[in-house]
């Protein structure tokens, strides 16, 4: 995919944080910091990296995105409608009843979704397991894959990550969403998973440490990813939580709690959107 100015990829990432404001608020409910932190690496890969056809979801030799921390789904769902899978003012039903665009992503109702995920740690682990099938395949397709930092915690992710290394994995790249806070807090305090990067080498990894958002950090790193060899690749991204929304950054109360009206129509102001 040619590659656009980095202007370019800043205002999709405006849109797509403003789609995941009025999306949430509408709904009532869901987790718009770690929706918003991720932005920027999700705009990174399906508007600037992903050989992807909005007409044809199924494609063969795509390159997948799994996302791991699935209740980040609504920053996936905006990339989508943003990219042509479907009229994005569709996601304005997000966690209603009836609504396809549940809160965590559904691989059996929205085109583009490659893995249900939501409970942590499984979304790598699937992602693992493309990367094999697509291995064995001889599939030009690689898979990426997004983690969030307080899911490092999950067991499930380390086994995950041991068997990448065993089977050489070259094709899969994952993101770590460093933006330091879970539900209860910073992760230092509940559970530290730090040092990540050493975690990661210690694994058979190589790993490339990034602003989650600076775009020309990010294409840098998906480039090396693709030209690492033999190993599997972690990309770890320093975010911040709830970025682009002054109120909102670096809280850990707004991790999975929706706006109000008034707050609603604050963040969109500040993202530079329209209410």
């Amino acid at each position: 995919m040619k590659r656009e100015s980095k202007e370019y990829y800043e205002k999709i990432a405006a849109k797509i944080r403003v789609d995941v404001i009025r999306a949430i608020y509408h709904a009532g409910s869901g987790h718009p910091g770690g929706s918003l932190s991720a932005a920027d690496i999700i705009t990174a890969l399906y508007f600037g990296e992903m050989n992807i056809d909005p007409k044809d979801p199924k494609m063969a030799g795509r390159d997948k995105f799994v996302l791991s921390k699935g209740h980040a789904v609504p920053a996936q769902y905006a990339a989508l409608g943003e990219r042509g899978f479907y009229p994005v003012e569709d996601m304005m039903t997000l966690r209603k009843l009836g609504s396809k665009f549940q809160g965590h992503a559904n691989m059996h109702y929205v085109p583009g979704i490659e893995m249900s995920t939501g409970s942590l740690g499984q979304g790598f682990s699937a992602s693992v397991g493309m990367a094999l099938a697509g291995k064995m395949d001889q599939s030009a397709g690689r898979v990426y894959v997004l983690l969030g930092d307080g899911e490092l915690e999950e067991g499930i992710v380390w086994e995950a990550a041991m068997a990448a290394r065993q089977y050489k994995l070259d094709n899969l790249t994952a993101f770590v969403d460093w933006n330091k806070l879970q539900i209860d807090g910073r992760n230092e305090d509940v559970m530290n998973v730090s040092p990540i990067d050493e975690k990661f080498k210690a694994f058979g990894w190589h790993v490339i440490s990034v602003n989650g958002h600076d775009f020309d950090q990010l294409f840098a790193a998906i480039d090396e990813a693709k030209a690492t060899k033999g190993v599997p690749t972690c990309v770890i991204c320093d975010t911040i939580k709830g970025k682009g929304v002054d109120f909102m950054e670096d809280q850990a109360g707004w991790h999975g709690k929706a706006p109000s009206e008034e707050e609603a129509k604050k963040a969109v102001e500040q993202l530079g959107g329209e209410w």
